[in-house]
C-alpha cells in the first residue's frame, strides 16, 4: 500500500478542513511548494493535491499547483473541480500523473467514459461518501447513489483507481472505517485509495491488510499524530 501525503490548497495556502467544511479550517500553511518539499524529503513517494477553491467553485489555485508539481520528482495526483476536458488536460500538461474527478462522474457518466478513453489509467474517480451515500459539489450535495453502485458503474473503465473519502471522518482523526473499506476493496477490480479518519500506524496497517492500494493522510500528518518518516518508510508500494 502507498501512503499519499495530502496537500489541500485554498487561497494559495495549504489547509486542512475538519469534515470538509470551509468554516472549520484547522491547519494553515503559507507555501504549497515548501510543504510538498517537506513531505518528499520525509520519504513520501506520492502526493495527493486538492484545489479546494476549484472544488467549491469559487476560484482556483492552478498556478500554485503548477509550481508544486514542477518542484518535486514524485508522482502527483490532482483533484478539485475537475469537471471539464480542458481542466483535466491542463493538469496533465502541468505534469500531474493522474487527475481526480468527482462531481461530474455522477452527473455525466458518458463524459467519464470518453475521458478515460483519452487518458487511460490517468483518471482517478473520487467517491466521496457520507454514510452509504456518495456526495458531490465539495461534499455539499447527496448524489442518491451508494458507493457500491458507483463502483459497479465504473468496473469496465480504464481508471487509475478510485479514491474513497469517508467525509464523516475526514479531518477528525477518529480512526479509519477499516471494515467499510474492506467491503469496497472487494467490490471492485480497481485500486481503492482510502481517505478519511486515518489516525495511526495501526489504521494504516489494518487498511493494508484489506487489499486497499493506497491511503491519503492529511490531518494526522499535519498535527504530528503519525510520524511522517515512519509512514513514508513503511508504505511505499
Amino acid at each position: 500500500m502507498i501512503a499519499y501525503a495530502a496537500i489541500d490548497v485554498r487561497g494559495g495556502r495549504v489547509v486542512q478542513l475538519v469534515g470538509g467544511r470551509p468554516d472549520r479550517e484547522r491547519i494553515s500553511r503559507p507555501d504549497p511548494v515548501a510543504v510538498a518539499g517537506e513531505w518528499v524529503e520525509a520519504g513520501f513517494v506520492a502526493l495527493h493535491v486538492v484545489d479546494l477553491d476549484a472544488a467549491f467553485g469559487v476560484s482556483h489555485n492552478r498556478a500554485e499547483i503548477r509550481d508544486l508539481i514542477s518542484s518535486v520528482t514524485v508522482p502527483v495526483q490532482v483533484g478539485g473541480g475537475v469537471r471539464s476536458d480542458a481542466v483535466a488536460d491542463e493538469l496533465i500538461a502541468m505534469g500531474a500523473r493522474r487527475v481526480v474527478v468527482g462531481t461530474r462522474v455522477v452527473e455525466d457518466p458518458e463524459w467519464l467514459t470518453t475521458l478515460t478513453e483519452r487518458l487511460p489509467d490517468q483518471v482517478v474517480v473520487a467517491a466521496d461518501v457520507r454514510g452509504d451515500e456518495v456526495v458531490t459539489h465539495g461534499w455539499t450535495q447527496g448524489a442518491g447513489i451508494s458507493a457500491e453502485s458507483l463502483l459497479q458503474r465504473l468496473d469496465a473503465l480504464a481508471l487509475g483507481g478510485v479514491l474513497v473519502t469517508d467525509v464523516s471522518r475526514e479531518g477528525r482523526m477518529v480512526g479509519a472505517d477499516v471494515a467499510r473499506f474492506s467491503v469496497l476493496a472487494a467490490a471492485t477490480r480497481h485500486a481503492i485509495i482510502a481517505s478519511g479518519g486515518i489516525a495511526s500506524m495501526e489504521d494504516l496497517r489494518a487498511l493494508a491488510q484489506t487489499g486497499v492500494a493506497g491511503a491519503v493522510l492529511g490531518m494526522s500528518l499535519y498535527t504530528g499524530a503519525v510520524d511522517a518518516r515512519a509512514v513514508a518508510r513503511e508504505f511505499t508500494s
